[in-house]
C-alpha cells in the first residue's frame, strides 16, 4: 500500500466502475461500511463523465489513464484481463495494492489467489497484486473447504449452471431482450453470446482446449481449486454450462473424501461454516435456487446426500447456488480489501 498513515482511511479506486461487477463493488463498499476516505471511479473514455451514487452523493467516473493511480491505496479491478495486465502494474508502481477480478494473474505463482474464508493468510507479504478467483471456483469450493479440513477431499466433480451475469451486463440484457422477443414471437439475433439464450442452455462460451477437451472456464475451476486449497493432488473435473438465469450460478457437486463421511457430518460442518447458509428441506423439496441466492451474500447449500455409486461411503453429492456478482466477484474482492 502507499506510504500513508496506516491509521487513516484508504483512498479506494474501482476500475471498470460502470460494469455489472463494478456497480456491485460500489454497492458492497457502501453496504459493508468500508472505511475509506475517498472513492474514485474509473472506466473507459466512453463512460467518463457519468455519475454513480455512493453514500448519498454522486461520484463522477473518470477516464482510466496511466497516471490515474496517484494517491490511491487500494484499487479494485473489474475491467477484463487486457486492462488488468496493462494498468495493474502501474497502480502498484504508484503505491496501490490491487485486487484484480480478471484471470490475468490468477495462476501466477507470485500472486495470491484468495478466498477470505479459505486462505486469508495468503495475502501476507503480497507483491502488490491479489487475484480474485473465478466465480465458479469461489462458489463451489467455499462450502467445501471446512469439509476438506475435517476429512480431506480427494476427488471433486461438478456441473455448473452459470447465469448471464458471468458474461457481464450486455449478456444480461441479451437474455432479457431475447426472452421478450421469444414470448412475442419476434425474431432476435444474438450478438453477445454465440447461441440463442432464451429457453436454451449451452456449453460455456470459452475456447475449448483441443488436447484435454475442456474449455477455459472448466480448466480455471480445476487449476484454481488446487491453488486455493494448496493441494496439487486433488482430482477435479468440471462441466460448465450457460443457463438462461439472470444472476447467481448453481452447481451440482459430488466429492470423495479420504475417509467415510455421512450427510449428517456434512450438515453439521456446514451449519457452522462462514459465508454459507444451509437450504436443505426435503419435506418441501426446497433447496438452493438462483432466485434465493440473487442479491444475497451467503452461498446456499442443500440436497446433501450420499453418492449411491460409491459403496465405500466416502462420497457426498450436494447442490449450491451463489450470487455470481456478489460472492462470485464483488463481495469476495471487498472482503480481501477488508483484510488489507
Amino acid at each position: 500500500m502507499s506510504a500513508r498513515n496506516a491509521s487513516s482511511p484508504p483512498v479506494v479506486a474501482i476500475v471498470g466502475a460502470t460494469g455489472a461487477v463494478g456497480v456491485e463493488l460500489i454497492h458492497c463498499l457502501e453496504q459493508r461500511r468500508f472505511p475509506l476516505s475517498r472513492l474514485r471511479l474509473f472506466a473507459s473514455a466512453r463512460s467518463a463523465g457519468k455519475t454513480l451514487p455512493f453514500q448519498g452523493a454522486q461520484v463522477t467516473v473518470e477516464e482510466l489513464k496511466e497516471d490515474s493511480f496517484a494517491g490511491v491505496d487500494i484499487a479494485l479491478f473489474s475491467a477484463g484481463s487486457g486492462t488488468s495486465k496493462k494498468f495493474a502494474p502501474l497502480a502498484v508502481q504508484a503505491g496501490a495494492t490491487v485486487v484484480d477480478n480478471s484471470s490475468a494473474f490468477r495462476m501466477d505463482p507470485k500472486v495470491p489467489l484468495v478466498v477470505p474464508e479459505i486462505n486469508p493468510q495468503a495475502i501476507r507479504g503480497n507483491p502488490g497484486i491479489i487475484a480474485n478467483p473465478n466465480c465458479c471456483a469461489i462458489i463451489s469450493i467455499t462450502p467445501l473447504w471446512p469439509i476438506h479440513q475435517a476429512n480431506r477431499i480427494e476427488r471433486l466433480q461438478m456441473a455448473t449452471y452459470q447465469a448471464a451475469s458471468g458474461a457481464g451486463a450486455a449478456a444480461m440484457e441479451e437474455l432479457r431482450e431475447s426472452t421478450r422477443a421469444y414470448l412475442e414471437g419476434r425474431e432476435y439475433r444474438n450478438t453477445v453470446l454465440p447461441h440463442p439464450y432464451a429457453f436454451n442452455l449451452f456449453s460455456h462460451n470459452t475456447k475449448v482446449d483441443p488436447e484435454s477437451g475442456y474449455n477455459e472456464e472448466e480448466l480455471k475451476v480445476i487449476q484454481e481449486t488446487r491453488k486455493i486449497f494448496d493441494d496439487s493432488q486433488i482430482r477435479v473435473a468440471a462441466t460448465c454450462i450457460r443457463v438462461p438465469v439472470l444472476r447467481a450460478h448453481a452447481m451440482a457437486i459430488t466429492f470423495e473424501c479420504s475417509r467415510p463421511i455421512s450427510p449428517e457430518d456434512v450438515r453439521a460442518i456446514l451449519a457452522k461454516a462462514p459465508g454459507v447458509k444451509l437450504v436443505d428441506d426435503p419435506q418441501r423439496n426446497y433447496y438452493p435456487m438462483p432466485k434465493d441466492a440473487s442479491g444475497n451474500d451467503p452461498i446456499l447449500v442443500g440436497r446433501i446426500r450420499r453418492d449411491l455409486s460409491d459403496p465405500s461411503g466416502r462420497s457426498i453429492s450436494l447442490f449450491v447456488a451463489g450470487d455470481q456478482l456478489l460472492k462470485g466477484a464483488a463481495l469476495n474482492a471487498v472482503q480481501i480489501a477488508e483484510l488489507l
